[in-house]
């Protein structure tokens, strides 16, 4: 059980904002790093709304995604849906399987065209151990995916909704420490925001026209959704 305890005014929040804004993903050349593994490995080609694996199926592989965006999801026994995670290319999601996980814990879905590559579960624990440079790689994702998912967890208790959808708009854009402005990934609406929130899409948009008023994002139908760097004050400002 979590409990959560008054904000300590000494507490750094440093580290959360620069899990926002060093999130860009290593794009490291999955395709490349297997090239010479010739069986238990597939290239996947798949449109918008593709169901890659449903929740509760077998967990037999994992996916390296190699161009596109693919949104992670979990749903509740009474059909409550909700997103954990967004991921572009460079990323991978499947793992649980190398931990023993006999079934999916959520449904991943492509959100637009996406290219990926599905190795199996043997094949890639073979490859892991004998394959430094790989190992090496993947162990750097996993570990940056472990701080992001902490950060995930101290926003959603400690911080404001308003505070959460800033910092969920700075990581759906892969905002970097360089970065002036960027793009969110193609295909969310406000009602995805409201569920990776975990409020109404009333004050989604009650938040996202303050941003817009503020000069912090911008929407363009043809371009989509833009991050300007004046959000970052919202994710570093004292609730």
């Amino acid at each position: 059980m979590i409990v959560a305890r008054a904000k300590d005014p000494s507490v750094d929040e440093r580290p959360a904002v620069a899990a926002v804004t060093s999130r860009k993903p290593l794009l490291a050349d999955w395709e490349a790093l297997l090239t010479g593994v010739s069986r238990g490995k597939t290239v996947l080609k798949c449109g918008e709304d593709h169901a890659i694996f449903m929740q509760g199926q077998a967990a037999d592989a994992v996916y390296f995604l190699l161009r596109g965006k693919v949104q992670l999801t979990v749903a509740s026994q009474d059909g409550k849906e909700a997103i954990v995670a967004t991921l572009g290319p460079g990323e991978f999601f499947g793992e649980g399987c190398l931990a023993g996980q006999p079934n999916r814990m959520g449904t991943a879905t492509s959100a637009v065209v996406c290219a990926l590559l599905r190795v199996e579960q043997a094949t890639l624990a073979r490859v892991l151990r004998e394959q430094p440079e790989f190992a090496v790689i993947f162990m750097t994702h996993l570990l940056a995916r472990i701080v992001r998912y902490e950060a995930d967890l101290v926003d959603q208790i400690f911080n404001s909704s308003e505070k959460r959808l800033a910092r969920i708009l700075l990581l759906l854009s892969h905002f970097g420490k360089e970065s002036q402005t960027e793009t969110v990934v193609a295909g969310i609406n406000q009602e995805h925001l409201a569920q990776m929130v975990g409020t109404t899409r009333s004050r989604i948009n009650l938040f996202m026209n303050k941003f817009r008023k503020l000069g912090f994002i911008d929407y363009n139908p043809e371009t989509g959704l833009t991050v300007h760097r004046g959000l970052l004050s919202v994710v570093r400002s004292q609730d």
